[in-house]
């Protein structure tokens, strides 16, 4: 059995593969939320076979939203229409997981297909950002000076997280992302690109950790001891300091580990529009495998994986517990079937569910 379609545990959930289908941003809700896209959608994924569908970026709040069409969990009617997906996820044999997020000053932006510009605040559809700094993000396209925020905002956005947790799991979903990545929020916080602030959660790593530290306490304390607690967290930037950054996040991940995170996917945090981002084939493999030992959490990343033998290479050799193939199940949604077939899986058409199996394997 190739080491991609191993079982893989993690507290009381058991996926059946090593696969799994990232957030990705659909940029289709209305007031956010889900709809028949979503729907559709994500019952397609699961149906495709991978162990694991995480849904998109899921806003804890209106201000924390991408674009004004992304979907939220700040309210009854978005976990209403939520649940109906964690189902569907269910019923069509994947692990249902959701990624809640907070976008900080990356939020108020148009679609990427509409500009991937910041909104104006006197637009209809437009709001003001926060951060922890006054520092836009900047590139030409973000250039909106977020509002620094408060300490009475910064414990508000942290009560957002644990309503937006509460929500996921009477939602039924067995698997909770929190996305402390990519120049959102919270690695805001962690970045000193973003975070110029000089009391308690600035200045320091320690410091500038301090707010990802705590919301991820407070998540940890109303999410249930038997399913994963899982981020998604940015370990380097890719700016000319990646080693001291490195150090430093590994550092954050081994607090959080204490305090109960399961599970780590790797990522960049992308908190400076000057970063020298190296784009290849499995590029970040090698950095998950260090955090990996050094932190001794299960890791899952992606970017860059979309080959058969890099996806079973980086499981094999013990860089990644998991990986997240997104592209790749964009173009195709039955993509386990080519990677079974690629990988000499016996009776690979056994991957999908039976109503399609019977018919591709009998002719």
């Amino acid at each position: 059995m190739s080491a991609l379609f191993n079982s893989f545990a993690l507290k009381d959930v058991v996926l059946k593969n090593r696969l799994a289908v990232p957030p990705m941003c659909q940029y289709s809700a209305e007031n956010g939320v889900a709809n028949q896209w979503h729907d559709i959608h994500y019952a397609g994924l699961a149906r495709g076979g991978a162990g694991l569908v995480i849904l998109e970026a899921t806003a804890v709040s209106p201000e924390g939203r991408i674009s004004p069409n992304c979907l939220g969990i700040w309210n009854d009617e978005q976990a209403v229409a939520l649940a109906k997906i964690a189902e569907s996820i269910k019923v069509n044999g994947s692990v249902a997981g959701i990624q809640i997020a907070h976008a900080g000053r990356k939020a108020s932006a148009n679609r990427p297909w509409d500009g991937d510009d910041h909104i104006a605040n006197d637009q209809p559809k437009g709001w003001q950002t926060i951060a922890p700094s006054a520092i836009a993000f900047g590139g030409g396209n973000l250039e909106k000076v977020p509002t620094e925020m408060s300490i009475a905002d910064i414990e508000r956005v942290k009560q957002d997280f644990v309503d937006g947790a509460k929500r996921a799991l009477d939602a039924g979903f067995e698997w909770l992302e929190l996305h402390f990545a990519h120049g959102y929020l919270a690695q805001s916080f962690f970045s000193a690109h973003s975070n110029q602030r000089t009391d308690q959660y600035g200045g320091s790593a320690e410091n500038r950790g301090r707010f990802l530290l705590e919301t991820f306490a407070a998540v940890r304390a109303v999410w249930p001891e038997n399913l994963p607690l899982t981020i998604r967290f940015g370990v380097l930037e890719f700016d000319g300091r990646d080693e001291e950054t490195l150090q430093e996040s590994i550092a954050l991940l081994s607090q959080m580990k204490e305090q109960g995170l399961d599970m780590v996917s790797v990522s960049v945090g992308f908190s400076t529009p000057s970063a020298q981002v190296p784009w290849g084939p499995a590029f970040l493999a090698p950095i998950s495998e260090r955090v990996r030992k050094e932190t001794g959490l299960p890791v899952a990343s992606a970017w860059g994986i979309d080959k058969p033998e890099d996806a079973n290479r980086v499981v094999e050799e013990d860089q990644m517990d998991v990986v997240m193939m997104g592209k790749a199940y964009l173009a195709d949604p039955h993509y386990t079937y080519r990677l079974a077939k690629a990988l000499n899986v016996d009776k690979p058409s056994w991957i999908l569910p039976a109503p399609y199996a019977h018919w591709l394997e009998r002719y």
